[in-house]
């Protein structure tokens, strides 16, 4: 066994992380910086290219500095991190636009005119019920039109930092396959750009990056760049894949129907497959390429499910002072006695809207309550919601793929450490869900494109199996699952019945 490092870059909304790992798979050391962001205004959220890139070179610096004598072992640095936004820079990497990632919404006026004339198309070319960078571009050129001048490459952040790291030619910048999908603007089966997408929004291809596998050594950090971090210089950057897609790696669900539940920020269910057929009836589940080539992800989120949850425990809940892995652990021995239903309370738990399918309208609520209920049954009520969502994409893919009906799901994420929960899952989508044996998913998954793309790792999916067991198994109780039916059709109808409430509350709030 050699000594040879390798080395990921987690490139967060709030924190930059960087990780280091052996090519037994072994978890060396990680540090962590925070990143900041400007919020002036209601939909507003940027963050300067330039502080971000900071960010990434300080934490890399810490990371190197516990490393030690090893630093000089770390062979090559793979990227992972946001898969939504858009950044746009000049020749000479200067940022232009910042970096708009999705909870920028300033775009949204033009998202919605191009999915009227668009939608079919972005759903059965581009792979995405919810476009970012296709709008994002088509808004900046319009509201910003001097500064828009000045750009020669619209990127992703993650080719941003690649291209500040290995002082790339602008015409050499990239963008791994796994962020396609997102930008709206590729044809997904093709891994290229779409020329009737770019065309129909007057978007001329020259300003977009070399689309690449997720393994490509991209280039080699520069002499700058590793004075300022400490590692060697001409070590590989390889590309790597988006967060979600590194997580589904670095769990081993690789082959065709191995599913992931990511009980995270973005609550989201993927399934492998071995080919993007699109949901055309409901628009529940998006393509997400695989960093395996030529493999997919059907992939549905539960828009901001996590931080919801968050957001209840610590607005409704959480005392002063109290620990908050306390508090959840009280929650979630509570709600293990309570029956499903939640004693007849009922929740949406989509308070920024649904993201596929696309619709802003949507916001929370709690209905059916009574004094009988208490904190833990709206805490449970939340969870049984973002359920009840992921499972209507469940049977948009078991419909779609009927071949992979019924595979078990591996669970990835904070929430795999709750019981209920994850019992709650099995029940409802009738399959069982496991837990396995790391919890760094993602991150592992971008070292192992590192390690595979300088050569030290042979096939990818043959390395990532080595590296996962299973642990504790949930068994669907088909009881449950029976009596969860009701429920997910009654959820499924209340996203359409309460469609126009909502809508007439959100008119009536804009003219106050």
């Amino acid at each position: 066994m050699s000594n040879t490092l390798l080395m990921a870059v987690d490139l967060g909304t709030s924190f930059i992380k960087v990780g280091v790992y052996n090519e037994a798979g072994e978890f060396i050391t990680e540090a962590i910086e925070s990143v900041k962001d400007y919020r002036p205004g209601p939909g507003i959220f940027i963050q300067k290219g330039e502080e971000l890139y900071e960010s990434v070179v300080a934490c890399m610096k810490k990371t190197v500095q516990k490393l030690g004598d090893r630093s000089g072992d770390v062979a090559a640095v793979a990227f992972t991190g946001q898969m939504a936004g858009f950044m746009g820079v000049d020749k000479d990497w200067n940022d232009i636009t910042t970096w708009s990632c999705s909870l920028d919404s300033r775009y949204m006026p033009y998202a919605n005119r191009q999915m009227e004339t668009l939608k079919d198309h972005f759903l059965r070319v581009g792979g995405t019920n919810f476009p970012q960078m296709a709008p994002k571009y088509e808004w900046f050129k319009t509201e910003f039109p001097d500064e828009a001048k000045k750009i020669s490459k619209y990127l992703m952040i993650s080719g941003y930092v690649i291209g500040r790291l290995g002082e790339l030619d602008i015409e050499d910048a990239v963008m791994d396959r796994t962020y396609s999908a997102w930008t709206g603007l590729c044809d997904v089966n093709a891994d290229d750009w779409s020329d009737k997408t770019c065309d129909a929004i007057g978007l001329d291809k020259k300003f977009l990056p070399r689309v690449v596998t997720s393994n490509t050594v991209c280039g080699k950090l520069s002499a700058s760049a590793a004075k300022i971090t400490g590692l060697k210089q001409g070590i590989a950057l390889v590309s790597g894949a988006g967060d979600k897609a590194a997580g589904c790696l670095g769990s081993a669900a690789v082959e065709p129907g191995d599913g992931v539940f990511e009980a995270s920020s973005y609550g989201q269910i993927s399934c492998c497959v071995p080919e993007y057929r699109a949901d055309s009836e409901y628009g529940r589940f998006d393509a997400m390429a695989s960093p395996v080539p030529g493999e997919f992800y059907t992939v549905h989120f539960a828009a901001g499910s996590g931080i919801t949850i968050d957001w209840y425990v610590n607005t409704f809940v959480r005392k002063e002072g109290e620990d908050l892995g306390a508090v959840f652990r009280d929650l979630d021995s509570k709600i293990a006695d309570l029956t499903p239903g939640c004693n007849g309370l009922m929740s949406i738990g989509l308070l920024s809207g649904s993201s596929m399918p696309s619709d802003g309208i949507l916001r929370g609520m709690w209905m059916g309550f009574d004094w009988s209920h208490g904190t833990e049954h709206f805490y449970r009520a939340l969870l049984e919601s973002f359920t009840y969502d992921l499972a209507l994409a469940i049977q948009s893919k078991d419909r779609i793929y009927p071949e992979y009906k019924g595979t078990p799901v591996r669970i990835i994420g904070g929430g795999a450490k709750n019981p209920v929960w994850s019992q709650m899952s099995a029940d409802v989508a009738a399959r069982p869900y496991f837990t396995i044996n790391r919890s760094d998913c993602a991150m592992w998954g971008a070292a192992v494109l590192a390690g595979n793309g300088i050569g030290l790792f042979g096939d990818l999916k043959e390395t990532v199996k080595k590296h996962i067991t299973k642990e504790k198994e949930y068994t669907p109780n088909m009881e449950m699952h029976e009596t969860y039916k009701k429920y997910v059709k009654l959820y499924s109808d209340y996203l359409v019945e309460l469609r126009d409430f909502y809508g007439r509350i959100q008119e009536l709030a804009s003219k106050a």
